[in-house]
């Protein structure tokens, strides 16, 4: 017995479950799948990520996370990292419930929540899933579903004031993967931020059309310095490709996932970080003591769930000092990104005058523009 159980850990997840008859001819049909749960802890959680742990990026600050939750007595995590966002994925969440036991699964990449998570919610009712930005509905969504992301869009707008200050061409740039609503709302805090410094600060970007993809990364953000821009940033799931090209070419960094200070070191301004362990430790917590899980959980700076790369040595003080000043305004709570008077890149009225749309606004999550000031299209 236990070396059959020696045999499937050492399997593919996805391998395993390719097809019934491949389980059976192992051995390993799912009559067979309770002897690995005999192995579990009082509680086995896992985390399923699109690309590598260690990208410098995504799916590092959410493996930082994770690895908070191995110390935490009883609790045993099984991870798997660089699944597609396909069926695929959906055998990876099964085989950590069938073969791991695991109860709280976290697909942590945009492209598993619908149909992957879903489909797994419907088939496994007693299993809790929680997924990174997704949109939950209370009136679509299953109860065992749900979502949770940060208000990182005050990240970067804390990153566009540093812009703002490093900035002497009034250029910045940024190297965005895919113009979905969290995609835009980064964007145009950036630039905000650098207009809060100077408003006449434009900003290009660039999309790339794919989450992960060094080549077009480095074509881009070596346009983006071509035309000038002499600060960028980026969100793609690993930047470091967008770092140390910027770098190479003389251009100052704004990081964004985790900290990338140690690619760029003195060209690294300060960077939008996750603070994953926050919330993993929260929905755990929660789970042993046997309360419900929340299934739409959000927060900010003052929340602790987002958190700042330590200033870097190119920074002002001029710049620290509005730095400062503007991080704590946002750990009160309630910070406007987006107010009005402020129209989009095409002319139209996005808010009017007066008009605000704090850091917990559910409007944010459904932006579809480009601010006023952001020089590229969402087409």
């Amino acid at each position: 017995m236990t070396e059959r159980f020696m045999l499937s850990r050492r399997l593919s997840r996805r391998e395993l479950l390719k097809t019934s008859a491949a389980g059976a001819a192992l051995g390993l049909a799912s009559a067979s799948f309770p002897i690995s749960r005999a192995f579990a802890a009082a509680l086995t959680v896992g985390f399923i990520y699109v690309g590598p742990k260690d990208d410098y990026g995504y799916n590092q600050a959410h493996a930082e996370g994770a690895a908070t939750l191995k110390a935490i007595e009883g609790v045993s995590v099984v991870e798997e990292e660089n699944v597609p966002e396909t069926v695929d994925v959906q055998k990876s969440m099964e085989s950590m419930i069938n073969l791991d036991g695991a109860s709280l699964i976290f697909p942590t990449s945009f492209g598993y929540f619908d149909p992957h998570m879903l489909a797994m919610c419907a088939k496994f009712p007693d299993v809790q899933f929680r997924h990174c930005g997704g949109m939950w509905n209370k009136d679509k969504h299953p109860m065992n579903a749900g979502s949770y992301f940060g208000y990182i869009g005050l990240g970067q707008y804390l990153n566009g004031v540093a812009a703002g200050h490093a900035t002497k061409t009034k250029k910045i740039g940024f190297v965005a993967a895919k113009p979905i609503p969290q995609v835009l709302l980064n964007i145009n805090s950036f630039l905000l931020g650098a207009r809060s410094v100077d408003p006449t600060i434009t900003c290009q970007v660039i999309f790339t059309g794919e989450w992960s993809l060094a080549v077009k990364e480095a074509e881009a953000t070596n346009a983006l310095v071509d035309q000038g821009a002499d600060v960028i940033t980026c969100h793609v799931d690993s930047p470091k490709v967008v770092v140390e090209t910027a770098a190479g070419r003389g251009a100052f960094i704004c990081g964004y996932h985790a900290n990338q200070s140690p690619l760029a070191p003195e060209k690294y301004l300060t960077g939008a970080e996750w603070n994953w362990a926050k919330v993993y430790k929260m929905f755990v917590d929660d789970l042993v003591a046997g309360k419900p899980l929340p299934n739409f959980t959000r927060g900010g700076l003052a929340d602790g769930f987002v958190k700042m790369s330590p200033l870097g040595p190119a920074v002002s003080e001029a710049a620290r000092a509005q730095f400062d000043g503007t991080l704590a305004e946002m750990m009160k709570g309630g910070f406007s990104v987006i107010k009005g008077p402020l129209k989009n890149n095409k002319g139209d009225v996005v808010a009017t005058e007066g008009q605000t749309f704090v850091e917990a606004a559910i409007e944010l999550e459904s932006m579809d523009y480009l601010v006023e000031g952001v020089v590229g299209s969402t087409a």
